[in-house]
């Protein structure tokens, strides 16, 4: 007959083991996540579990518009249709500058009246000279460069502050459901399939965050996005964030 109070007793020292190997090896932040609650979570991941959705697409521009100053002086790169310098030019009479690589995304921003250069980020912005923006924004696009040190390097020379915009690959889910599924996730934030992304480079918050330490990056602020709410950041939220925004200069 089988002790049933030693069966216990071996199967409690091995969490113990596990839970010390967890304090030792991994993110802090998901240990407390497994340790609450670990069932529940994994089955909320994997190929049945509910899509996440971004529900806040633009949760960026208020915080950006709070940061700019009238009048200010504003580089978006990736600039897309140029929706965001023409809401900064009426709501912040700021004087905008776009760069665009997709010739029909261009068109959009002539008719909108935004100045627009079309070129390839990956090739730098040396048509502008040293310090000429107070501003220059990359939204969600510093994942998708072959060499995103450069364009930030590039950032800092030809403005006064960066204002930088990505999806956390160290998101639980995603972390989870790699790890569950054995496949890269698809979700309403992160929609394409390995072979369709155009996300080269998958780095996490923690990730920029310590190459902002080594490039010499002055950190300014710190927004995240965690389930479509926008909040300033907290300890954890490597783990937490869906998306980030880091001010730097």
């Amino acid at each position: 007959m089988v002790d049933g109070n030693a069966g216990r007793k071996q199967v409690a020292g091995k969490f113990a083991s596990f839970q010390e190997l967890l304090a030792a090896k991994a993110d802090p932040a998901l240990v407390e996540l497994l340790l609450k609650g670990g069932k529940d979570i994994l089955e909320s991941v994997g190929s049945t579990s509910p899509i996440t959705t971004r529900g806040n697409p633009h949760w960026q521009h208020p915080i950006i518009a709070a940061e700019i100053q009238d009048g200010a002086s504003i580089l978006d790169l990736g600039c897309g249709e140029g929706g965001l310098l023409a809401w900064l030019a009426d709501e912040k009479g700021a004087r905008v500058q776009g760069v665009e690589l997709d010739a029909d995304k261009v068109a959009a921003c002539v008719e909108k009246g935004i100045p627009v250069i079309q070129t390839d980020l990956d090739l730098g912005l040396k048509v502008f000279p040293d310090k000429l923006f107070d501003y220059v924004i990359l939204e969600e696009t510093l994942q998708t460069l072959r060499h995103p040190d450069i364009i930030i390097a590039e950032m800092r020379r030809v403005g006064r502050r960066g204002i930088v915009t990505f999806p956390n690959f160290g998101f639980w889910r995603v972390r989870l459901d790699l790890a569950v599924r054995g496949r890269m996730p698809v979700t309403g934030w992160l929609p394409h399939r390995w072979f369709q992304t155009p996300n080269i480079h998958l780095f996490s918050l923690q990730d920029f965050m310590d190459y902002a330490e080594e490039a010499g990056l002055w950190i300014i602020g710190v927004h995240v996005l965690e389930s479509g709410e926008s909040r300033s950041f907290r300890c954890g939220d490597n783990l937490y964030a869906e998306e980030a925004m880091v001010i730097f200069e």
